[in-house]
């Protein structure tokens, strides 16, 4: 990690380079990469808005969140409007910024608080937009579609994932989006819950459909480059049950692999780590490299999360004399789950001051 002193493109890659110095990494050694290519879908991901054509739906309950929560009166009252209709859905979170997971929630949460229209009559906002049947008709499909792209990106972001899962997560979402356009074109919406309480026309059905398939598209663009790896992907993750025909560099290795019971009955009982951990570096050199290489990829994406999540709590405007140094500490720690030997510790610092006491008689 290092500490930004300033804003600009030039502090970024000073700061970048420093990095790279440190770690001694070489950029002409560097592989092209994009966000776009990494499984995570949060973050202000305009694109996917314009792909699925709910930019203006966006907008407009953007500006209904935001007229109510903005203003200390109006929230007052919404509240109380709620509590007076005993209704069963809570207060309405607040939305500014353009990010799947608070979208998605706040999407079904305005689709679900009909007190909204009442509300905003009475406070003479105008809202034609929830009187119209075609708009009406995106918004619901907004809401189905956002959340199942909530759904994806919750899973993507869980601990511990080895890439062979997340993209076992992305073929299943690909896949979900094939089906849907097919259902949609044939008028059938028993998973698109939303979508029914709002009986949509054929030519919104064809819409939607064509929009569901640009996605799958766009899914497919992006984790192209996985698709290169997925026979060692299929390898490391399943070594007993691949083909030795697609797995070149490792052939024999696998045979012997796949022949040891031991091994085997170890693979079913334990981790993933555990086991690659457990091959012997003499019998399975090149099985073990690859499981490395397979087994680390966005390994950090959890930890990243973690880390960024942590360091905003602690550097919070209270902590005004927190330096570098102790911030670096305290995100080391928390986000490590590395056990302290603390009896090698004790006994090290006894050593210390054994030694200290020495020189001073």
């Amino acid at each position: 990690m290092r500490s930004m002193k300033g804003t600009t493109g030039s502090n970024l890659f000073t700061e970048v380079n420093a990095c790279m110095d440190t770690l001694g990494l070489k950029w002409d050694r560097l592989a092209g990469v994009t966000t776009d290519g990494c499984p995570n879908l949060t973050g202000k991901n305009v694109g996917l808005l314009k792909l699925l054509k709910i930019n203006h739906v966006v907008d407009f309950v953007t500006k209904i969140v935001n007229f109510i929560r903005a203003r200390a009166l109006n929230h007052r009252q919404f509240v109380a409007l709620l509590e007076e209709h005993e209704t069963e859905q809570s207060d309405i979170g607040y939305h500014t910024a353009v990010r799947w997971l608070s979208l998605g929630k706040v999407l079904k949460r305005v689709w679900d608080l009909k007190e909204i229209r009442e509300f905003c009559e009475k406070k003479g906002k105008d809202i034609p937009e929830l009187s119209d049947e075609d708009w009406m008709a995106d918004f619901a499909f907004a809401v189905d579609v956002t959340a199942m792209m909530n759904e994806l990106n919750t899973k993507l972001q869980g601990k511990g994932l080895f890439v062979h899962e997340m993209h076992s997560l992305v073929k299943a979402f690909m896949r979900k989006m094939q089906f849907l356009s097919s259902q949609l074109e044939s008028n059938t919406l028993t998973h698109m819950q939303t979508l029914k309480e709002v009986p949509p026309s054929a030519d919104h059905l064809r819409r939607y459909s064509s929009m569901l398939g640009a996605l799958h598209d766009e899914f497919s663009r992006r984790f192209e480059d996985l698709r290169t790896i997925e026979d060692e992907m299929h390898m490391i993750s399943s070594p007993f049950t691949c083909s030795v025909d697609n797995a070149p560099s490792v052939q024999l290795e696998l045979i012997d692999l796949q022949s040891d019971a031991v091994l085997a009955e170890h693979f079913k009982s334990g981790s993933l780590l555990d086991f690659y951990s457990s091959l012997k570096e003499e019998n399975f050199p090149n099985m073990r490299r690859h499981a490395q290489k397979m087994l680390v990829l966005f390994g950090s994406t959890y930890i990243c999360e973690q880390t960024f999540s942590t360091m905003n709590f602690t550097k919070s405007r209270y902590r005004s004399s927190l330096t570098d140094d102790h911030l670096s500490a305290v995100l080391r720690i928390s986000t490590s789950y590395i056990q302290p030997d603390f009896d090698a510790l004790v006994k090290a610092q006894q050593r210390l001051d054994f030694s200290h006491e020495e020189k001073i008689t």
